[in-house]
């Protein structure tokens, strides 16, 4: 009776079930968990937003499948400001960054088709690729003196006889959970890599402005490999270009998860980028899902956004810059570098299983983080908290943290 893409029922876990319950009891909870910026005490200009959605012109529909032409202009000014020239005919225009996978994933496979995902990352992409019926092969993100590709590893994936096709490689950029900015040279190599095959690479750009760094900063220790948006410019290279997706969005961009609206620009070879944007455009008339008043408002909320942003930033870097000053030099925990995002990586004592660790946390100092296991961690012990609340109730949380997994 029912489709068989999603496993069902869906058990919650150990942790759901206490949170849960802690929850239905009325326990005050410390949330290393929270990605939500509007939930974290931000100040928003919330008459400024109301009035960006007051616009009579949002009564009368006039649909336009890429989405309508002012918006997609106000996307492309978004991408000029940061020094990206981004044409507004190369850009559609969805509700959101799942919704943007779902159309590309439907675009470039057929069922039983493979795209490849970074690991770690987000648990997302197992479930919006078995929603269009495609397998999901992850490929490494090492972290050997600081976090990188594992670009053989990904080519042996690529290269999986046994394997049904993959017909995308997914990029995040910066990696969430891990921060981790792509590098110069491993674009270079990763568009070589999927040209010599025909795969798409999808960029999911929604963290790019959090990078600690700056996006063209180059690393101390990694010289000029600077970080680079795949929007970038880059030498002619020996190889066919691969046909590239970059994705982006109010939520994260503008600190608006509640404004639905999302984007995909299309980069590559003549040809097949036309195809792939007619394409689109297809797929998106079916659905005809982004709303007119957050279209009409779009260039003003992108204007807003920007301050959203600083505080967000702000928010992010101060709570990052505390942590290494409350593990200690004697601390047997340890925060991973990273290039930016919303998220740090604690390296913490395997004396038991993360879960144990995360559960006892939650039951004994009423304190909420994610292990490292739910973003695909390959191995213990990692907790991985969010930078995004409040500065007191950050260090609390993470002063009951580290005391818990010191032992």
């Amino acid at each position: 009776m029912f489709s068989r893409r999603l496993p069902w029922p869906v058990e919650p876990n150990r942790i759901a079930r206490l949170l849960r319950e802690k929850r239905r009891r009325g326990e005050a909870i410390l949330d290393l968990t929270e990605s939500n910026p509007t939930r974290v005490g931000l100040d928003y200009p919330a008459e400024e937003i109301a009035a960006a959605l007051a616009d009579g012109g949002a009564a009368a529909y006039d649909p336009h499948p890429r989405g309508m032409p002012e918006a997609r202009e106000a996307v492309a000014a978004h991408y000029a400001r940061r020094g990206l020239a981004v044409p507004a005919d190369r850009i559609v225009l969805t509700a959101s960054t799942s919704e943007a996978y779902a159309l590309l994933f439907k675009m470039l496979s057929d069922p039983g088709d493979r795209v490849l995902v970074p690991r770690p990352s987000y648990p997302l992409f197992d479930y919006l690729a078995a929603l269009e019926s495609l397998a999901v092969s992850p490929y490494p993100i090492v972290h050997e003196g600081g976090w990188s590709i594992d670009l053989q590893g990904l080519e042996r994936q690529l290269e999986a006889r046994e394997a049904p096709p993959a017909t995308a490689v997914v990029v995040v950029n910066p990696n969430n959970p891990t921060g981790t900015g792509l590098r110069e040279s491993e674009r270079i190599a990763l568009e070589q890599i999927c040209g010599r095959r025909g795969t798409a690479i999808i960029s999911d750009e929604v963290f790019f402005d959090y990078l600690a760094l700056g996006p063209a900063v180059p690393d101390a220790e990694r010289g000029a490999d600077r970080i680079v948006s795949l929007l970038s410019p880059l030498p002619a290279l020996p190889v066919p270009a691969p046909l590239r997706f970059t994705l982006g969005g109010l939520s994260k961009a503008c600190g608006l998860p509640q404004m639905k609206l999302a984007w995909i620009v299309v980069d590559g070879p003549g040809e097949p980028a036309d195809e792939a944007i007619d394409r689109l455009e297809l797929i998106a008339d079916t659905y005809l899902s982004v709303g007119t008043p957050v279209q009409r408002a779009a260039a003003r909320l992108l204007d807003l956004g920007e301050r959203i942003q600083q505080a967000i930033r702000s928010r992010v870097a101060g709570n990052r810059l505390a942590i290494p000053g409350m593990i200690g030099r004697d601390s047997p925990c340890r925060l991973l570098e990273a290039d930016g995002g919303w998220s740090a990586v604690l390296q913490v004592p395997a004396l038991q299983p993360e879960e144990d660790l995360v559960l006892a946390l939650l039951a004994q100092d009423d304190t909420l983080v994610h292990p490292g296991y739910f973003f695909d961690f390959p191995r213990e012990a990692y907790l991985v908290p969010s930078l995004l609340p409040a500065p007191g109730e950050f260090r609390e949380a993470l002063r009951r943290l580290l005391a818990r997994a010191s032992g």
